[in-house]
């Protein structure tokens, strides 16, 4: 059964079975999926308050901000304290976190994770089961293949956080590893499956375990325009 916070502003489509809590805003032309969460209270509250009825979690959250013409299929959960901006498309199960700013036409597919105050720039795609945690900076256009990891702490479990920051237009091949702090830069390419360690140079196309440059972007694209007309 579903429940929309009489605080929350919805000028979308809520499929029945959508959960919208606290003053949650959901612009025109949005469509809210069944079985889906805008507005989830942070951990601390939650923790803190213990509730047990929808109308006492809805009091405790301060709702989300959804822009025109998004998109938000079935299973997914967004906090309070997030900003989808117009034109994000979220696949089944995404789950983002408090603080966390997506930009406009963004698409994140199926299973995706945005742990909190993760910043995604416009048109990037990020594709399914893509971990991005705490403090993770996404610029323009980048792509993002499935199974990528980002990681954010050297020494497990330290206190010390530091995100990684993705340029505009890179591209990152599927299921490849970024450690903690390491910065990728613009049009770069990380080849599929590759552990980056250290700081990637605009342009460069790197591979492997550590990853090393072993190409430029130029090259990369040459061929992938031949693997297209072939």
């Amino acid at each position: 059964m579903g429940y929309v916070s009489p605080r929350a502003s919805c000028r979308g489509r809520i499929s029945h079975g959508a959960v919208i809590l606290g003053s949650t805003e959901i612009g025109e032309g949005s469509y809210i999926d069944f079985n889906t969460v805008v507005g989830y209270p942070s951990r601390d509250k939650v923790l803190e308050g213990r509730p047990s009825s929808i109308n006492q979690l809805d009091e405790l959250s301060s709702g989300a901000k959804i822009g025109g013409g998004c998109v938000i299929r079935s299973g997914c959960v967004i906090y309070e304290g997030v900003e989808l901006m117009d034109g994000v498309e979220l696949g089944h199960g995404v789950l983002v976190r408090k603080g966390s700013r997506v930009g406009r036409s963004v698409r994140i597919g199926s299973g995706s994770q945005l742990d909190g105050e993760v910043e995604i720039d416009e048109g990037s795609n990020i594709q399914s089961m893509v971990y991005l945690p705490h403090l993770t900076k996404i610029g323009k256009k980048v792509f993002i293949g499935p199974l990528v990891c980002v990681t954010n702490d050297r020494y497990p479990p330290s206190r010390k956080l530091t995100g990684v920051t993705i340029e505009d237009e890179a591209v990152i091949g599927a299921g490849a590893l970024l450690l903690a702090g390491v910065k990728i830069g613009a049009r770069a390419v990380v080849a599929a499956g590759s552990i980056v360690v250290r700081d990637v140079e605009p342009g460069q196309l790197v591979m492997g375990s550590p990853a090393r440059p072993v190409s430029v972007r130029e090259i990369f694209e040459e061929k992938k325009r031949s693997y297209e007309m072939g």
